[in-house]
C-alpha cells in the first residue's frame, strides 16, 4: 500500500513539474510575441515621427509611409504580422523613390530616416528571432518523452515559426 501511494505521489510531482516546464515555455513563446508587437509598435512610432521631419523633402515617400500606418492603425497582433508584408513592400517603394530622385539622396534627414527605418528593422529581426528561439524549445517539449504525454493530455500544439525577412542595405553618399 505504501509503495502504491509512493508512486503515486511521485507521478503526481512528475506531472506538475513537467506541467510547469510546459507552461513557461508557453509563457516564453508569448512573452517573445509580445517582444515583436513592440518591435511593430516601434517600427511604427519611429516612422510616423520620422516621416513628419521629412516630409519637405519627399512628398511621394510621406504618402506611401502614411498609407502604411493607416494600415497599422488600430490592428491586433495576428494581423499586425499579416500586414508586415506590405509594410517590407512600402519601404522598399520608399527606396526605389530615392533611386528616382537624386536630390533627396542629399538631404541629411532622409538619410537619418532611412537608418532609423534600418535599425527598427534590425530590432525587429531580433525579436523574431528570439520568438523562433522560444517556439523551438516549446515545440521539442511537446515533442519530447515524457513532457508529450503532458502535452497531447492538455492538447497542446505545435506553434509555428515565423520566417526571417531580409534586410536591404542601401547606403548613400
Amino acid at each position: 500500500l505504501y509503495i502504491a501511494i509512493a508512486v503515486i505521489v511521485i507521478l503526481v510531482i512528475c506531472y506538475i513539474c513537467i506541467l510547469n516546464k510546459l507552461n513557461k515555455a508557453s509563457i516564453k513563446v508569448n512573452e517573445a510575441l509580445s517582444g515583436i508587437d513592440v518591435a511593430l509598435t516601434k517600427r511604427h512610432d519611429v516612422i510616423e515621427s520620422m516621416v513628419e521631419v521629412v516630409k519637405g523633402y519627399a512628398k511621394h515617400e510621406k504618402e506611401v509611409m502614411f498609407t502604411t500606418i493607416e494600415i497599422r492603425k488600430n490592428m491586433p497582433l495576428s494581423e499586425k504580422i499579416k500586414v508586415n508584408k506590405v509594410m517590407d513592400k512600402n519601404l522598399n517603394n520608399v527606396n526605389i523613390a530615392v533611386e528616382k530622385y537624386p536630390e533627396l539622396k542629399a538631404s541629411e534627414n532622409f538619410k537619418e530616416l532611412q537608418k532609423t527605418i534600418a535599425d527598427a528593422e534590425e530590432h525587429l529581426q531580433a525579436a523574431r528571432r528570439c520568438y523562433n528561439a522560444n517556439v523551438s524549445i516549446y515545440n521539442q517539449l511537446i515533442l519530447s518523452f515524457p513532457t508529450n504525454i503532458v502535452a497531447k493530455a492538455k492538447k497542446w500544439k505545435k506553434n509555428v515559426f515565423l520566417k526571417q525577412k531580409k534586410i536591404k542595405r542601401i547606403t548613400y553618399r
